[in-house]
């Protein structure tokens, strides 16, 4: 089980082709606080059929995106 299960599993029933959560929110839904580890993580959500787009550090967001979308 990773660490970013709660998140990516979020992430897949929103069922939507893009999605932008805060920092803030994927670390109350992970129940743990985002790090740099995140990037390494980040590969597995491809298992639930999404991918992480654009990170940005300017506005503490992430984009989600679909595959295939």
């Amino acid at each position: 089980m990773s660490k970013y299960d709660l998140l990516w599993e979020y992430v897949q029933k929103k069922g939507v082709s893009s999605l932008i959560l805060t920092f803030e929110e994927i670390q109350e839904i992970a129940g743990i606080p985002m790090d740099h580890s995140f990037l390494k993580y980040k590969k597995e959500l491809m298992e639930y059929g999404y991918q992480v787009g654009k990170i940005s550090m300017k506005e503490q967001t992430v984009r989600f995106e679909q595959i295939g979308q």
